[in-house]
């Protein structure tokens, strides 16, 4: 009984077990293998999330800064039948105004400003210095501001606050006064932004409704 005992205790494993202990280390590896890489994806996400928030909180505060002031100065000179008597063009894709540089990106003054998606899906913002001219500017030497990259759609709209109820579209048709307010919509290949709406906040030396003392009452 003592010599069976001892001869089962030293004949060590058999290939069946060998073969089970295998397939559970394999079976132990592909699962954190397969944890890893979900780990790695989970990051990776949360850093393309996060990156998608930082271009869109910087590209949101410029446009608001840079377009949230614009000139209402009208245009010298004879105009066309039916264009726009301000340096402003509404249209459904890109807009041009004249409006001032904030002096914390650049040399502060009065430019020209385009807002278009150029053809390699690039949301630019390009700029001119501002003169007085019926003539359009050579957009063709403006510098850029690129405000984001793999951009596949760009819409504007245009808030025709005089009559109720408000009316938005595109394009901006109306000559004889610049529109309340735009909402800019932006589609990426990450996602679609959150619509941008920019209130269009006249220039007080461009406003003729501030030029000269008002009596007996104020201003709208």
């Amino acid at each position: 009984m003592t010599t069976r005992a001892h001869s089962f205790a030293g004949r060590g494993f058999t290939l069946v077990e060998l073969l089970i202990v295998l397939v559970l280390l394999s079976l132990i590896t592909l699962a954190l293998a397969s944890a890893m890489r979900t780990a790695a994806q989970t990051e990776e996400r949360v850093d393309a999330r996060l990156e998608r928030i930082d271009d869109l909180r910087i590209a949101s505060d410029f446009l608001r800064a840079v377009l949230g002031r614009v000139s209402a100065q009208k245009r010298a000179g004879v105009l066309e039948e039916g264009s726009s008597q301000h340096y402003f063009m509404g249209g459904a894709s890109e807009v041009r105004w004249v409006g001032v540089m904030p002096a914390r990106f650049g040399a502060g003054g009065r430019y020209h400003f385009r807002l278009h998606l150029q053809e390699n899906q690039t949301l630019a913002l390009q700029y001119l210095p501002w003169l007085d001219s019926p003539a359009q500017p050579n957009w063709a030497i403006a510098p850029n501001v690129f405000l984001a990259t793999g951009v596949s759609e760009l819409s504007l709209q245009y808030e025709d606050a005089s009559d109720e109820p408000i009316q938005w579209g595109a394009p901006w048709s109306i000559v004889d006064r610049i529109p309340a307010r735009i909402a800019i919509n932006v589609q990426t290949e990450r996602g679609v932004w959150p619509v941008l709406v920019v209130p269009l906040r006249a220039l007080p030396a461009s406003d003729d409704r501030l030029r000269g003392p008002v009596f007996g009452g104020s201003i709208r």
